[in-house]
């Protein structure tokens, strides 16, 4: 029997801790070749794009896709997903959520493997909607006290800030400036749509790990170069994503300046292949485009847990 679930039934059941679980194990099934994914595909009108991601995990069962639509109205999300035996279909979920909870898993759980341990404090970039991801997922997954959030609408920013100290239990602040965010921080993460860089490399502390988030097409950049070149350790979530759309580095790999061979798939930190952060001092950088895999490994917990609580209906199918 195929199901469908709304929203509600999703926020219902979906724990930060559920997301995180998810993401880890996808990326740890796609570096011990248990999983598939394919870079995201989109088909453009003037008016609507309709964006896909699909994969499939072989060691979970299952398979299927994300798609959505974005235009000025807003952003539609459905995950479909397929038994990997019968070819059935599984489940039908609204994902807008989900999506924002995955997303933020994926920066909590490199923040776990590539921040250093004694982290305390972490600057971020945005407060919008995939912001309350981030600050969740990182408070989660380090034993942070303090996170400053930098955002250009001072009453949204302040209204963020205490709405995301309530649900973490932390020190969730509004930051001075951009340089407040980074300046002694352990952690930085950007959340945001910017076209350019949020701030200068020469604030960033020796030992910091950033989680860059927004930058998932060419016109979009939080990162500078300079920044970048800091990092001594770059690591992606899938070395063909970001190859196809990680809009702060393909200007360097277009220059020449970064090679492809430098990227490291967060699951083979996962796995043990390669080694990440080496030192205290290291800067590392995660950066983050999204994956159908992450979304499909929360989508079976969701279904899970849903199915646990009598929550979904039918969908009439054959």
């Amino acid at each position: 029997m195929a199901v469908f679930l709304t929203e509600n039934d999703v926020k219902q059941v979906l724990t930060v801790d559920m997301a995180l679980a998810g993401v880890e194990s996808a990326h740890r099934d796609l570096a011990l070749g248990q999983a598939v994914d394919t870079p995201r595909q989109r088909s453009r009108l003037p008016q609507t794009v309709l964006h896909i991601l699909q994969g499939a995990l072989s060691a979970q069962g299952v398979l299927g896709y994300k798609a959505y639509t974005s235009n000025r109205s807003g952003n539609r999300f459905l995950v479909h997903l397929f038994d990997a035996g019968s070819g059935q279909l599984k489940a039908v979920i609204e994902a807008d959520y989900l999506g924002m909870m995955r997303t933020g898993a994926a920066s909590g759980v490199a923040a776990r493997w590539l921040a250093r341990p004694d982290a305390t404090v972490a600057g971020v970039f945005g407060s919008g909607w995939q912001a309350e991801g981030h600050v969740r997922a990182i408070c989660a997954a380090l034993p942070l006290e303090l996170v400053k959030v930098w955002a250009r609408d001072a009453v949204k920013l302040r209204d963020f800030c205490a709405r995301l100290s309530e649900q973490t239990g932390r020190r969730v602040v509004p930051a001075a400036d951009a340089e407040d965010a980074v300046r002694e921080a352990d952690l930085v993460g950007t959340v945001t749509t910017a076209a350019k860089p949020l701030f200068d490399a020469d604030w960033l502390q020796p030992g910091t790990h950033i989680n860059a988030a927004g930058s998932n097409a060419l016109i979009r950049q939080e990162l500078s170069e300079a920044a970048i070149r800091r990092c001594g350790l770059i690591t992606v979530d899938a070395v063909p994503t970001a190859l196809a759309e990680a809009g702060d580095l393909l200007p360097l790999l277009e220059k020449g300046r970064l090679q492809a061979r430098q990227l490291v798939e967060l699951g083979e930190i996962i796995v043990g292949r390669h080694p990440g952060r080496s030192d205290a001092e290291q800067i590392s950088l995660f950066e983050s485009q999204g994956m159908a895999i992450q979304d499909l490994a929360v989508a079976v917990r969701v279904l899970a847990a849903a199915s646990e609580q009598g929550l979904g209906r039918e969908i009439p199918m054959q």
